[in-house]
C-alpha cells in the first residue's frame, strides 16, 4: 500500500482547522488516502491531546517565523492555511502572517494550497465600506498568494452561525420584553450565506477531489441564504413554545452601536462589524453571487439553520 498524502492544517483545534481535521479522519473516502498533520501553537493543551489520540500529528509553529512554518510544511501535498484577524485585531499583522505562510508553502514545494480566503470589500464597495478589515486582509493575501503564482484554491467560508445565534438572539427580559428578538442593524430582508464552521472539511474535501478544476478559484462555502426575517421564521420553527412570537427588528446605527459598546467591544471591532452588516444589505456578502456551484460540487450534506439551532449551546435547552 502506498504510504498517505499529508494535509497539513493550520489552526487544527480551532473551529475551521478543527473541521478540516475531523473530516479527513473520519471520511471514509479520506482517512485512507491522507494523513493529518495539524498545527497548533500549544501541542499540550488538551484538544491539541485529544486529536493527536486520534491518530493526528500534532506540531507546532509560529506565523510570525516562515522557517518555522517551511518546517511543519514539508513533505505536505496539500495545505489548509487560515489567519485570526481577531485575536489581535490588527490588519497589518494578519496580512504579514498570511504571506510568511504563503511563502512557506512555495518554499517547500506544496501541490495544493488552500488559502481561507475572503472578498475585498473596499473595493467591492468602491471605497463605501472600508473598516471591513477581517475580509480585506485576507482578500490581500489572497493576491500575494496568487502572484507567487503556486496552486492554490481559496475557500471563503460564509457568515458563522454560531455568531448570529450566540450573540445577536436577545431572550425576553419581562416586563420590558416578552418575546425573543433577533437584531441587526440591517433590514430585514437583507440576505445572508450562512457557514456552519463544523462543516468546513466538507468544503476543503470538495477543493481537493476537485482540485484541478478549482485551482485559482474561490469556492463560496455556505448552506443557504436566509434573509433576516427567515432566520426568526426558523428559530420560531426550531422552538415554539419559547421561539413562537420572536421577531427581528432592524436595529439603527446608534442602538447597535450601544448594545455592542455595553458588552465591552472596542470601537474599532464595532465599526468593522457595523460595515460587515452593511455589506450585507447594500452590496452583499459575496457581492450578490450565487452558491449554486458550490451546491453542485459538494457532496455531503451542510449543516442548515435550523440544524445548527439545535445544537446552540445558548439555544439548544429551548423548547
Amino acid at each position: 500500500m502506498s504510504a498517505k498524502k499529508i494535509i497539513t492544517v493550520f489552526g487544527a483545534t480551532g473551529a475551521q482547522g478543527g473541521g478540516v481535521v475531523s473530516t479527513f479522519i473520519s471520511d471514509p473516502k479520506l482517512k485512507d488516502v491522507w494523513a493529518v498533520r495539524g498545527v497548533t501553537r500549544n501541542i499540550n493543551s488538551d484538544p491539541a491531546k485529544k486529536l493527536a489520540a486520534k491518530g493526528v500529528e500534532i506540531v507546532s509553529a509560529d506565523f510570525n517565523d516562515k522557517a518555522s512554518l517551511v518546517k511543519v510544511i514539508n513533505g505536505s501535498d496539500t495545505v489548509f492555511a487560515v489567519t485570526n484577524y481577531w485575536e489581535k485585531v490588527d490588519q497589518e499583522l494578519e496580512e504579514q502572517q498570511g504571506r510568511n505562510l504563503a511563502d512557506a508553502a512555495k518554499e517547500a514545494g506544496v501541490k495544493h494550497y488552500i488559502w481561507s480566503s475572503l472578498l475585498d470589500i473596499t473595493k467591492l464597495s468602491n471605497g463605501k465600506l472600508s473598516r471591513v478589515y477581517h475580509f480585506d486582509s485576507k482578500a490581500h493575501v489572497e493576491d500575494y498568494v496568487r502572484s507567487l503564482g503556486i496552486p492554490a484554491s481559496f475557500f471563503c467560508p460564509g457568515l458563522y452561525m454560531p455568531n448570529l445565534s450566540e450573540s445577536f438572539f436577545t431572550p425576553p427580559s419581562p416586563p420590558t420584553s416578552t418575546t425573543w428578538t433577533f437584531s441587526l442593524p440591517i433590514a430585514g430582508s437583507s440576505s445572508i450565506p450562512l457557514f456552519d464552521p463544523r462543516d468546513t472539511g466538507k468544503y476543503v474535501k470538495t477543493l481537493v477531489q476537485h482540485r484541478d478544476e478549482l485551482l485559482g478559484k474561490r469556492l463560496l462555502s455556505a448552506s443557504q441564504y436566509l434573509t433576516c426575517e427567515e432566520i426568526v421564521e426558523g428559530f420560531r420553527r426550531v422552538f415554539p413554545e419559547a421561539g413562537g412570537t420572536a421577531r427581528y427588528i432592524a436595529a439603527d446605527e446608534g442602538s447597535f452601536r450601544a448594545y455592542m459598546a455595553s458588552a465591552g467591544t472596542p470601537g474599532i471591532i464595532i465599526d468593522a462589524l457595523y460595515d460587515t452588516f452593511a455589506l450585507l444589505q447594500d452590496f452583499g456578502y459575496y457581492g450578490g453571487a450565487s452558491l449554486d456551484e458550490t451546491h453542485r460540487l459538494v457532496e455531503d450534506h451542510l449543516t442548515t439553520w435550523e440544524e445548527h439551532l439545535k445544537t446552540s449551546e445558548k439555544l439548544k435547552s429551548l423548547k
